[in-house]
């Protein structure tokens, strides 16, 4: 190892480890994780390991290198987790918790296996499983690749047919099933919600399991229609609970007592991703009777997600029953930080359990009641397994250290926190990364980064992309502007069917204090950003010519057409009022491409031909424009094989000529002009 650290490299990519979703051992004495990382030729490697609770060194359990989602038996003997070792057919195993060869208690054909959760007494597994269809599978495609047929055509009779990172599943739908671990028989639960993103959890006696389910015929448009339902195990039958509110719902818990349900949801027409705080909900597991709202007096959601490039991004909600069945464990966004707050179920104000800034990521609780296992993250640490002992009220203890070599060998760039001021008095919550081998910074080249959503927050991760670019010599700038979560309902949906109104406002006043900074030279400026952040990038070109140069990633345009080129289809008089055809003002004003006449700034566009979020047309729009106004510019499009989250998910080698792409752009206008590489 060199004497002399240096910054953060594109290419410690490959190093990166990404600990996830650790479970507690039932007696509290271990935790099971697992571990993620890149390898050579694109390869991702991805196995089971556990750490003791009193230190040690982690164990590796799993021998393959395609193993997830690992969890106990209720009694702690075996473990389960989800294995992809035959391509396209992942598959549940099972292995002795104290060591030796797994087997596969599943013999599904080709699809896709979600998650899975163990019955109360351990004798079965229930699972979400999706068939492929059968003109795709890998079977079918060599059948045609060997007989020189074309590929057949997608035959589509619903509007809920694919999802950006997962593909074109057409008709094809999640189903809830469960396979006995001594006869391996494999019976069928459920199979009529219409989404396939159904939640579900298994009653404390093993008798009957609840589902929040939509179902009926182009249910994405009808998102207030979830509901609760109880299956009898015994016998398959199940009934609707109708004492629930109408609204989403997600992430349905049973109490250990069995006498309540709790789930995330809200009371509306919305969906989840809509802009009103989405809320902890408990009823009477009987009858659905005497529902509530445990956060009501609060201005906390449940889906508040704070963005990043190293750790798991997860927007849904995390919930989990107190062993007394008196308080609810719930993750909260709040300020760039997540932390786990405890709600009592008789009401009252919620009590944050961690603190400071640093993302926590709660799993599963000992069998006491007294561990909590969780992933902590903070701005210059990726990721690592921590256990916090709740009934001492201990602080989170790190049990691994699986990026510690790399950190001994990096500078890493901390940030600082500050306020901003917009004209109309709203508080803007900004951080400033600086080059981290140099103590005194002045008139840098400085990069303006604009998160995606618009309805998640910057904060508390360890984004590599930022410090690659810190480690260049450049400030990196990043906020949280209205319509991000993590401030309030208010905020939140200051920018609902307006885009480009108080959220410009909010950018344009940390413009301003950018310009005031000594640290900043304010002739190499840059402006940059994915998804929402692309859409705010090409309004920011729109309204101001100061920036050297500009990055528009996996952008929005037009969301005229945008509405409906996406794998969520924009419902008329719903985010935004009117539609795409005859009433589209609102979706043209809010459009960057109204503005494009303005547009004076190199721009460096990217995007994925495989992105269903934001079509590639968003993207194509983009370059025309800039090709007939004869705009220095540059189009990457990745293939067809990469979606929306290629930054986060994608091939490595073509992540890092993302990165090494990005760099180069910014040095050629804001830095030395000399290539990354």
């Amino acid at each position: 190892m060199s004497s002399r650290r240096t910054g953060i490299t594109p290419e410690d990519l490959e190093r990166i480890v990404v600990p996830s979703q650790p479970r507690v051992s039932p007696d509290g004495k271990s935790v099971l994780y697992g571990r993620k990382h890149a390898g050579p030729k694109n390869s991702r490697h991805a196995s089971l390991w556990v750490v003791d609770v009193d230190g040690g060194r982690p164990r590796r359990l799993t021998s393959g290198e395609k193993d997830s989602q690992g969890q106990w038996s209720p009694d702690g003997r075996s473990i389960a987790f989800v294995s992809n070792r035959d391509k396209g057919r992942p598959q549940l195993r099972v292995l002795p918790s104290d060591g030796g060869e797994s087997q596969a208690v599943t013999d599904l054909p080709e699809g896709s296996l979600r998650d899975f959760q163990w019955s109360p007494n351990g004798e079965e597994i229930a699972f979400a499983w999706r068939e492929a269809d059968p003109d795709w599978t890998e079977d079918a495609k060599a059948r045609r690749k060997e007989s020189g047929e074309s590929d057949p055509p997608r035959i589509i009779t619903s509007a809920w047919y694919r999802l950006d990172g997962d593909g074109y599943f057409l008709q094809r739908r999640y189903k809830l099933m469960m396979v006995n671990l001594a006869t391996g028989k494999v019976r069928t639960l459920w199979a009529k919600d219409d989404l396939g993103g159904f939640s579900y959890d298994f009653s404390p006696d093993g008798r009957r399991m609840v589902v929040c389910t939509v179902t009926g015929r182009n249910a994405i448009f009808r998102p207030s229609d979830t509901h609760l339902r109880i299956i009898d195990l015994r016998t398959g039958r199940n009934t609707r609970l109708d004492g629930v509110p109408r609204g989403p719902k997600d992430s349905v818990r049973w109490s250990p007592d069995g006498r309540w349900l709790a789930w995330a949801g809200r009371v509306g027409e919305d969906d989840a991703y809509g802009t009103e705080n989405y809320q902890l909900w408990i009823c009477d597991s009987a009858k659905g009777e005497s529902a509530r709202c445990l956060s009501d007096k609060t201005d906390l959601c449940l889906m508040a997600a704070t963005l990043g490039d190293t750790g798991e991004v997860d927007f849904s909600p995390s919930l989990a029953w107190t062993r007394d069945s008196r308080n609810l464990l719930v993750r909260i966004g709040w300020h760039g930080a997540q932390h786990v707050y405890r709600f009592a179920r008789r009401g009252g104000a919620p009590t944050p359990l961690t603190s400071g800034p640093a993302i926590h990521d709660p799993g599963n609780l000992s069998d006491d009641g007294s561990l909590l296992a969780l992933m902590v993250e903070t701005p210059t640490r990726p990721p690592e397994v921590h256990i916090m002992d709740l009934a001492r009220g201990d602080r989170p203890r790190r049990l691994t250290n699986e990026n510690g070599a790399l950190l001994k060998e990096r500078r890493i760039a901390r940030p600082s926190s500050h306020w901003v001021k917009s004209p109309d008095g709203n508080r803007i919550q900004v951080w400033m990364l600086t080059p981290p081998d140099r103590k005194s910074i002045r008139n840098a080249p400085t990069v303006l980064q604009i998160h995606g959503g618009p309805h998640g927050q910057y904060g508390c991760t360890f984004f590599h992309e930022f410090q690659c670019q810190a480690a260049k010599g450049m400030v990196v700038i990043y906020s949280n502007p209205r319509g991000s979560k993590g401030y309030g309902r208010d905020f939140c949906a200051a920018i609902r069917g307006a885009w480009g109104t108080a959220d410009w406002v909010d950018i344009r006043a940390v413009i301003d204090w950018m310009r005031e900074r000594p640290e900043v030279d304010t002739r190499k400026m840059a402006v940059m950003g994915g998804s929402y952040g692309g859409y705010m990038t090409n309004w920011v070109m729109g309204h101001t010519n100061e920036f050297a140069c500009a990055i528009t990633d996996r952008c929005v345009s037009d969301l005229v057409s945008m509405a409906g080129n996406s794998d969520f289809i924009d419902r008329p008089d719903g985010y935004f009022e009117g539609n795409a055809w005859d009433r589209i003002e609102p979706r043209r004003t809010s459009s960057p491409m109204r503005l494009a006449n303005n547009w004076k700034t190199p721009t460096l566009v990217i995007h994925s031909e495989g992105d269903l979020r934001c079509n590639v047309e968003q993207a194509e729009q983009v370059w025309a424009a800039l090709q007939l106004k004869k705009i220095p510019s540059r189009f990457i499009r990745y293939p067809a094989s990469t979606s929306h989250g290629l930054s986060r998910g994608g091939p490595t080698d073509l992540r890092l000529h993302r990165l090494h792409e990005i760099l180069d752009w910014l040095d050629r206008y804001i830095g030395k002009g000399r290539r990354s590489r």
